[in-house]
C-alpha cells in the first residue's frame, strides 16, 4: 500500500511539472522573456512560489537553445527568527550560484507603518528597490519575479475596486529608470498547480512574519472572492485572464488611449498587451 503510494505521488509530481513547464514556456514565448546572453536574477524568498521559479528558470537554462546566466538572490530583511541557514543551504544543495543581501528593511517597516495599517506596500516598495539595485549591482540586465496567474488577477480586481484604475502585474515591464526588465514568468501558473508542486518537491518554506502575520487584507478578501467565483463558475480566472489579454479601447472610457472625437484609437491595439 505504501509503495502504491509513492507511486502515485511521483505520478502526480510528473503531471503538474508539465502542466509547470507548458505554462512557463508560454509566457516566455509570448512576451519574449529570455534572449541569448541575458543574466537574470532569480528572486528567492524563501515561499512556494520563488522556489517554483528558480526551479522552472533551470529547466529552461537546460532545454532552451539559447544560452542564458542565473543567479538566486535573497534579501535577508532581519526579520525575527528568521532562519538564515535555510536559503543557503538549500542552494547549496542545489549548486546555484547565489548570494544572499542583508538589508534591516524590517525594522524601518515597523518604524514607519502606523498601528493598525498593513505593512505590505512599504516592505514591498523597500525590497523592490534595494532589488533592482542588487541586480544593477552584480551586472544582471534582468530580474525575475515569482507572481503567478492570481496574483496577477487579484491585483486586476484590487486596482479595479479600490484604486479606480484598470492595472495589473504585467509579465515582462521596464524599471521607471529603464534601465532593468522585469519577468514573472509564473504569469500563467496556477497557484494550486504551484502548491502542489511545491508540496510534493518539500520545499522548505520560510514563512514571512510581516504580511503572512497580517489578517483582513484587502487582497485577501479578493482572493476568496474568485474562490467562490470558480466554485459557483469553474474556470472563471481562466476566462478573465484572457480578457486582460484581450482589450478593446473604443469599448472603454479611456480619452489617453481612444480619441473619442475622430474615433481613431491612439495606442495600437497590438501595442496594449
Amino acid at each position: 500500500m505504501r509503495l502504491n503510494n509513492i507511486f502515485a505521488s511521483m505520478e502526480n509530481l510528473v503531471q503538474v511539472t508539465k502542466k509547470l513547464h507548458r505554462a512557463v514556456g508560454a509566457a516566455i514565448e509570448q512576451f519574449t522573456m529570455i534572449e541569448n546572453g541575458d543574466k537574470i536574477m532569480v528572486c528567492l524568498s524563501g515561499g512556494k512560489d520563488s522556489y517554483t521559479l528558480l526551479q522552472m528558470m533551470l529547466h529552461f537554462q537546460k532545454v532552451a537553445p539559447i544560452s542564458f546566466e542565473i543567479i538566486a538572490v535573497n534579501l535577508d530583511q532581519k526579520q525575527p527568527g528568521f532562519p538564515e541557514e535555510v536559503l543557503p543551504n538549500y542552494l547549496d544543495a542545489l549548486e546555484v550560484d547565489y548570494k544572499i543581501i542583508e538589508k534591516n528593511t524590517y525594522k524601518v517597516v515597523m518604524e514607519k507603518t502606523i498601528e493598525g495599517k498593513t505593512t505590505c506596500s512599504l516592505c514591498s516598495r523597500l525590497r523592490r528597490g534595494t532589488l533592482y539595485e542588487a541586480a544593477k549591482d552584480l551586472g544582471y540586465n534582468k530580474l525575475a519575479l515569482g507572481h503567478h496567474r492570481n496574483d496577477i488577477l487579484e491585483t486586476f480586481l484590487l486596482n479595479f475596486f479600490f484604486a479606480g484604475k484598470l492595472e495589473t502585474m504585467p509579465p515582462k515591464f521596464k524599471n521607471d529608470a529603464g534601465d532593468l526588465v522585469i519577468l514573472r514568468p509564473l504569469a500563467f501558473c496556477k497557484e494550486n498547480d504551484i502548491e502542489m508542486y511545491a508540496h510534493h518537491m518539500n520545499f522548505p518554506i520560510i514563512p514571512c512574519n510581516l504580511c503572512g502575520s497580517q489578517e483582513n487584507l484587502q487582497r485577501k478578501k479578493v482572493k476568496q472572492m474568485i474562490a467562490d467565483w470558480e466554485t459557483d463558475f469553474p474556470d472563471r480566472s481562466s476566462v478573465m485572464m484572457h480578457a486582460l489579454q484581450n482589450v478593446y479601447p473604443s469599448h472603454l472610457l479611456d480619452h489617453k488611449i481612444y480619441n473619442f472625437n475622430s474615433l481613431e484609437e491612439l495606442i495600437p491595439k497590438n501595442c496594449l498587451v
